[in-house]
């Protein structure tokens, strides 16, 4: 059986799937028709329904519940992940300038609860869950420019926007850019809650039978495992599209968004999807959800 697969080109996915695609495991007789996108590409083919198997980003599941079923294997949930605000200019400055004390949720971080500011910030995506959790802490902060995650540090640099929301590995480079962090917005959520952060997960079309839900299930739980036995196998397939990055860099990536969470969601992690959804479901971030989001 043969069914379409969509994840990003980012080494964390590319580890995890790297056994599954190429069979180093036994795929229990699926094979696999892969499309590499960038999130918010993977986000919009959910809305269309487009892929059976596919990473998306948790803000966007909530949009596409209904059509889709979050699979207990490969998810990206983790502490000391999440996205990061950055600017050029003093962060102490533009932390004066968006600082107000209007936000129930108020911490010591609450910067960008923003009535009037025109500060601009640029963001990976509408349905990013970077722009998820800036929409969870700060709700007013909403004069946002959408551009792809890897041109967020120059978009600043070039002083095309005055703050960056960045993700992925770019959290290893925007210091070497001279960029400066604002606020780290996973650490907010983790002084929050004592939760990991829901970044991405893995989802299966509905229209698929559940024995097939499963299936996939099994074999993506036994491709993390094997990854994580054997972490070089998949070399020269992360490095093949990992661009530029060093392999120090890759692993490093891969050590932050791959975890026991990869293996299987579990009690902590099925808690902390619950409690994003909840919360944002009471700020009215995303629509009510009617299914099981979980696979039964």
């Amino acid at each position: 059986m043969k069914l379409t697969l969509g994840f990003s080109p980012c080494p964390n996915d590319t580890f995890i799937f790297d056994a599954l695609i190429h069979h180093k495991i036994d795929t229990e007789g699926l094979d696999f028709e892969v499309f590499y996108d960038d999130v918010e590409t993977l986000n919009q083919k959910a809305f269309r329904g487009e892929l059976d198997i596919t990473k998306l980003s948790y803000h966007a599941f909530a949009y596409v519940a209904g059509q889709y079923v979050l699979l207990d294997a490969g998810s990206a949930l983790g502490f000391g992940v999440g996205p990061l605000l950055i600017c050029k200019d003093d962060p102490e400055k533009l932390r004066s300038l968006l600082t107000t004390h209007h936000s129930p949720l108020t911490t010591h971080h609450s910067l960008l609860t923003t009535h009037h500011s025109p500060l601009t910030i640029g963001i990976p995506g509408k349905y990013t869950t970077a722009n998820f959790l800036l929409r969870l802490a700060f709700p007013q902060a909403t004069n946002k420019v959408e551009l792809v995650f890897s041109d967020i540090e120059n978009a600043v640099l070039d002083g095309r926007i005055d703050v960056g929301l960045i993700i992925h590995e770019n959290r290893f480079t925007y210091q070497d850019k001279g960029l400066k962090k604002i606020i780290d917005l996973g650490d907010y959520w983790e002084k929050l809650t004592g939760c990991a952060i829901p970044l991405g997960g893995i989802v299966a079309n509905r229209n698929l039978p559940l024995a097939i839900q499963h299936k996939i299930n099994r074999v993506l739980r036994k491709s993390v495992e094997f990854a994580f036995t054997n972490p070089k196998s998949g070399l020269e397939f992360i490095r093949h599209h990992a661009q530029e990055m060093s392999e120090e860099v890759m692993y490093k990536h891969i050590e932050l968004y791959v975890n026991k969470y990869s293996i299987d969601l579990g009690e902590e992690g099925r808690k902390a999807v619950n409690l994003l959804f909840s919360m944002a479901l009471e700020k009215g971030v995303i629509p009510e959800i009617s299914q099981s989001i979980f696979l039964t």
